[in-house]
């Protein structure tokens, strides 16, 4: 099970965002270079994210902002609003199993309760997972990382 990279690459640039959005203007081929992603990616998902009201975007040239504090901003939202069938994805029930087999004909029905709790389950510990967490943790890599090289 894991996470789609658009969750992932959202959350990059959302940290980047949260760090440098104040003090320099943040433009897709920034995060392109930061993210490692091509900027048509990049594009896609701020797109997707100022539609979900997590950013703002500056209209011509450009540049991305927070639209909210980082402690309304959970890991549940991101991952939605830029993939909307990533929970689907990681807990899914394999699609041609055969009609002719008693266990394949009815192991949708067997597993879809089973996968709904889960589901929940998983939705629930990503709503309590903010952005404020995340940049907690890297601060405290910064730091670790500091400390090594003094």
């Amino acid at each position: 099970m894991h996470i789609s990279n658009k969750c992932s690459i959202a959350v990059h640039c959302l940290v980047f965002l949260s760090e440098y959005g104040e003090r320099e203007k943040v433009t897709s081929e920034l995060l392109s270079c930061s993210t490692g992603c091509n900027p048509v990616t990049i594009r896609n998902i701020l797109s997707a994210l100022k539609k979900g009201e997590i950013i703002t975007v500056k209209p011509g040239t450009g540049g991305a902002e927070l639209a909210l504090p980082p402690e309304k901003i959970d890991l549940y939202r991101i991952c939605s609003v830029v993939d909307p069938e990533a929970i689907d994805k990681m807990i899914g029930i394999h699609h041609s199993p055969s009609p002719f087999c008693p266990v394949g004909r009815n192991i949708g029905n067997v597993l879809g309760k089973t996968y709904d709790t889960l589901k929940n389950n998983l939705i629930a510990s990503m709503k309590t997972i903010t952005l404020e967490q995340i940049l907690a943790d890297y601060h405290e890599v910064l730091a670790e990382e500091k400390n090594k090289k003094s």
